[in-house]
């Protein structure tokens, strides 16, 4: 779940985190009184969730308060890699002697969060990784032991930054590292982490994702950043396939049934457990598959909702057939699962045999649900099938 800057801000301010003035806006005039109050050059930045504002536009800066507001209506109906602005932030213009990068996320083969710094920030990391790899420093460091300044400033010292800097910056990037871990973030990162040419620092850019199943437990967090709830907040806006999704999803409290992400592919996937919503979509995807959703579905979800994300799916323009996958063995009904899809395809006008290219689920009632798709001729496998397997079979039930 992703922050709009203005809200990371907030974030860093909490935690007295350097920032230089500024103000989220709605209109020419909002932005013109808000220039005015800062009372210097100020920038006037577009507010959406998607990276590349810069390159399309959508950050202007402006020397007077009439400027400003010229610039909100130039800024404002920007649209960003398909994005709209939710709203325009005005802050100060600072005058910039360094600009340095700082990042938190999770190294998934380490299974540790890593701290990447670079003294070459406001540009695309990747770059610096590729052609100055020597001005980018990896440190990762314990969930569990605790955290200290000087991971933060072994990190920094790595790539040649010392003396005051150094001091200055520590307390910044150790800082960052604790609002990372402390709500259970998936990125935290400045770029750019700036130097003023009077020798203060001061956060330019901040982006944070939040782990969605995090919510929960930072509920007043996210009502105090006005946040919600039926914000999935991913680097686009939800469109309405993902919406309906959502809804279907939360209509009923047993089990999974719903988390649908779209996609333009031609197979749709009813998958999940333990993991297997990414495995088995990356499996699609390496037998040549197409695939139209990513989704879960798991916990034992009652027939209907099985069935209502069955005929979602179904409805999505494009898809020809569907997969239905679990990757483990679980207390997860197969039999519910069965009864729900195919009573979703029949209730779509399809018949289930044609349309349901695979249906692989380990779980309990097996036998049960292996009849019900029997009944109707559906190809169906038990764990002795690969999930790799079963997604090759339905790969090529497209190309048959």
């Amino acid at each position: 779940m992703r922050f709009y800057e203005y809200e990371s801000k907030a974030l860093f301010r909490r935690h007295r985190m350097p920032l230089g003035k500024g103000e989220v806006v709605g209109s020419a005039a909002e932005a013109e009184r808000a220039a005015t109050a800062i009372g210097g050059p100020v920038v006037v930045k577009s507010q959406v969730l998607s990276g590349g504002r810069m390159k399309a536009g959508a950050v202007q800066f402006a020397d007077t308060p009439a400027e400003a507001a010229a610039k909100f209506e130039q800024v404002l109906p920007i649209v960003v890699k398909g994005e709209k602005a939710r709203s325009v932030l005005v802050e100060e213009k600072s005058p910039v002697a360094q600009e340095y990068f700082v990042s938190v996320t999770w190294d998934g083969r380490r299974k540790l969060p890593v701290l990447l710094f670079s003294d070459m920030g406001g540009i695309d990391i990747e770059e610096v990784a590729e052609t100055h790899p020597e001005h980018l420093s990896r440190t990762h460091f314990s969930t569990i032991l605790p955290l200290t300044p000087r991971i933060a400033k072994e990190a920094i010292g790595k790539v040649g930054v010392s003396g005051g800097d150094l001091n200055r910056l520590t307390p910044i990037v150790f800082e960052l590292m604790k609002v990372f871990l402390a709500y259970d973030l998936t990125l935290a990162e400045i770029n750019p982490l700036a130097k003023l040419e009077d020798g203060r620092f001061v956060v330019l850019d901040g982006h944070v994702d939040m782990e969605a199943e995090a919510r929960g437990r930072h509920k007043a967090l996210l009502e105090e950043l006005g946040i919600g709830e039926d914000e999935t907040r991913q680097a686009r806006p939800p469109t309405d396939f993902e919406i309906e999704g959502a809804r279907l999803n939360a209509v009923d409290h047993r089990g999974v049934a719903g988390n649908v992400v779209e996609f333009d592919g031609d197979l749709g996937l009813v998958i999940g457990a333990g993991g297997g919503s990414l495995t088995l979509f990356d499996a699609v995807r390496k037998h040549g598959g197409k695939p139209a959703n990513y989704c879960e579905i798991g916990g034992n979800p009652s027939v209907n909702k099985a069935r209502n994300l069955t005929k979602l799916i179904l409805s999505k323009p494009g898809v020809e057939k569907i997969a239905v996958m679990m990757n483990v063995v679980s207390n997860t009904r197969v039999d519910i699962v069965a009864r729900g899809v195919v009573k979703g395809c029949v209730e779509m006008g399809k018949d289930p045999k044609d349309v349901i290219a695979i249906f692989r689920i380990p779980g309990s009632w097996e036998e049960e649900g292996f009849k019900i798709l029997e009944k109707y001729g559906v190809e169906y496998c038990d764990r002795s099938v690969s999930m790799y397997e079963a997604a090759g079979r339905a790969v090529a039930k497209l190309g048959a």
